[in-house]
């Protein structure tokens, strides 16, 4: 089940955003690498809306914290059920790692903001990390998954974080 994914220029540009990760590098990924990635990456989208939900005071940003939370949390678990039907295990590896420590910077970094000034850098940061995943799941991953079920969770996911993309897009000018 190895697969030899080319991270996209998108992609490539999102590690490089994430700190010492060699993006210009062919990533030897299997689905279950891949998943991992997706699992973790949705699970620092809950944690971010959690923040917004406990620092902001705007009712928008909490509607979208709340989506964020019931969205991610619905595909994370769909995808545990995959792996479980499939008799599979997620597998760590230097992307999903590379997320996971990336993602407390910005949480400690996003802490120490308070009202507007929270609102603003929390709605950049949801277009920004949804369009860098969505690009890296589209481009990268969904055109290597081998499993055909493992793949369409992924469109299927990748769908809904579109339109995720998109409410990031109108809550970033409403907060401007």
């Amino acid at each position: 089940m190895k697969i030899k994914t080319f991270i996209a220029a998108a992609g490539a540009a999102f590690l490089l955003s994430l700190g010492p990760v060699q993006a210009d590098e062919p990533a030897e990924l299997n689905d279950l690498e891949i998943a991992h990635v997706a699992y973790v990456a949705d699970n620092i989208d809950i944690r971010y809306a959690h923040l917004a939900l406990a620092l902001s005071d705007n009712p928008a940003i909490h509607e979208f914290a709340k989506t964020m939370i019931r969205d991610h949390t619905a595909v994370n678990e769909q995808a545990l059920a995959l792996l479980a039907k499939l008799n599979a295990q997620p597998q760590d590896n230097f992307l999903s790692q590379s997320l996971q420590k990336n993602s407390v910077v910005i949480i400690n970094e996003m802490s120490q903001l308070r009202g507007a000034e929270f609102d603003r850098r929390y709605a950049e940061n949801e277009l920004a990390y949804h369009k860098a995943v969505n690009d890296l799941v589209e481009n990268a991953f969904i055109p290597n998954i081998e499993n055909d079920e493992v793949k369409v969770l992924f469109i299927t996911g990748l769908e809904i974080f579109k339109a995720h993309e998109g409410h990031a897009a109108m809550m970033v000018e409403k907060v401007k």
